[in-house]
């Protein structure tokens, strides 16, 4: 007997993944590919400030613009996949990063790039692919569920690592204007279609269920809404002082002579080992918590912007780098974690999103706050002093929250 004719839709869409694990797997090569929109005004800075005649404080606008759309566009997202799933907000993401690339490659003037970057890049494209894609991934996973977090979170670490050096090349042989032509049109072929994959709606359980592998939520501190601007809060200051070595090495190393692919190249190296950081921070979390997991990175990062002081040699600086992404990779993810442990999953995509997104406005902060201080003092010394700071602050707030928690565990367990 023969099968019925497939309808032309089905012949039309991929099939919709239905296990988890395929769709974690679904769901980092989106971070991956999308993540683009993160990195590439970083490996244009050079190549922006010589074309349109800028200082380094201006270059780091595009960058800057990018991050902050990305920010306010990845609670729109949350917003849109907590209404209509996670489909939605991809499909659109695809179509305005691919847009908004070939865009840029035909920017007149330098304001005109800027806008692109922000609007179509940062707000409407790269945003969908990292807090909506961290929420969504949530509901997938219980047990392990910190692993899962973190091997989506570090899809835009893998994006930097692989991103760049491509980049560089592209402008190196063809220039950039045709290298941002070339990657719109890959996003438009390669990610519409791979969104389409995640059609299965996830299996949300009406909002109100325990949100972590224990019995019940965990108790607030404070209220929802300070307890929520107060993980903002931490989450740009950890990421002002996170942003000093990752938007700025590629210049800090033109500057010392060694060449913008050097910085590239180092870039690269903290990112690859940032996804190591991420992966193993995930499964710590899944042991201690997110607000553990939290005060390890912070710290850990901390003494990693140190180093960054009294070493500029070229091997060095690459050992330090290599430290760096070793150190600072768990960070992100942990406010997920956070988020899903004191909050209904109901609200993980738009309260996931607003927190992942602080720390998107904590790295445009920094990123054009480093180029300030740089064109202030000839030196970016200062600014990584300015990070350091940045950093303590956000220790400070873990280490109050982690407090916080251990008290009252403490008094149910006195005699």
């Amino acid at each position: 007997m023969k099968s019925p004719p497939a309808k032309t839709k089905d012949l039309l869409e991929p099939p919709a993944i239905d296990g988890a694990w395929s769709r974690l797997a679904a769901s980092l090569l989106l971070a991956v590919l999308g993540g683009v929109g993160l990195w590439s005004s970083v490996v244009v800075l050079p190549t922006i400030e010589a074309e349109f005649g800028i200082d380094r404080g201006g270059a780091s606008i595009p960058y800057t613009a990018t991050m902050v759309g990305f920010a306010v566009g990845g609670v729109l997202m949350g917003r849109l996949a907590d209404r209509f799933g996670i489909v939605v907000p991809l499909l659109l993401g695809a179509l305005m990063l691919g847009l908004g690339y070939i865009a840029a490659s035909q920017a007149a003037s330098y304001w005109q790039f800027v806008l692109v970057q922000a609007l179509l890049i940062g707000m409407l494209g790269s945003s969908a692919t990292f807090g909506p894609l961290v929420a969504d991934i949530s509901h997938w996973f219980l047990r392990r569920r910190g692993i899962a977090i973190a091997i989506v979170a570090s899809g835009n670490y893998l994006s930097g690592a692989l991103w760049p050096p491509l980049l560089q090349y592209g402008i190196e042989t063809v220039g950039w204007r045709q290298t941002h032509l070339a990657v719109g049109v890959f996003c438009l072929l390669v990610m519409l279609p791979l969104s389409l994959l995640l059609r299965r709606p996830s299996p949300v359980d009406g909002g109100d269920a325990p949100v972590s592998a224990h019995a019940t939520p965990t108790a607030m501190p404070l209220s929802p809404g300070a307890f929520q601007a107060l993980l903002a809060f931490a989450g740009i200051a950890c990421c002002v002082a996170m942003t000093m070595p990752q938007v700025h090495i590629v210049a800090y190393c033109a500057d010392l002579g060694y060449g913008p692919a050097r910085g590239a190249e180092m870039l690269s190296l903290m990112l690859i080992l940032g996804v190591v950081s991420r992966l193993v921070s995930g499964v710590i979390a899944d042991k201690i918590g997110g607000l553990g997991t939290l005060l390890l990175g912070s710290s850990l990062q901390a003494l990693a912007l140190v180093f960054y002081l009294p070493f500029d040699g070229l091997v060095s600086l690459y050992v330090v780098s290599a430290i760096f992404g070793l150190s600072q990779g768990g960070i992100v993810p942990s406010y997920a974690l956070i988020v899903r442990e004191y909050f209904p999953a109901r609200e993980a995509g738009s309260r996931v999103s607003l927190v992942l997104m602080a720390t998107v406005a904590g790295m445009a902060l920094g990123g054009w706050l480093s180029g300030e201080i740089y064109d202030l003092t000839g030196s970016y010394q200062a600014a990584f002093l300015n990070g350091i700071a940045w950093n303590l602050v956000n220790m400070a707030i873990a280490f109050w929250l982690l407090m916080g928690r251990m008290r009252p565990q403490a008094r149910a367990q006195a005699p």
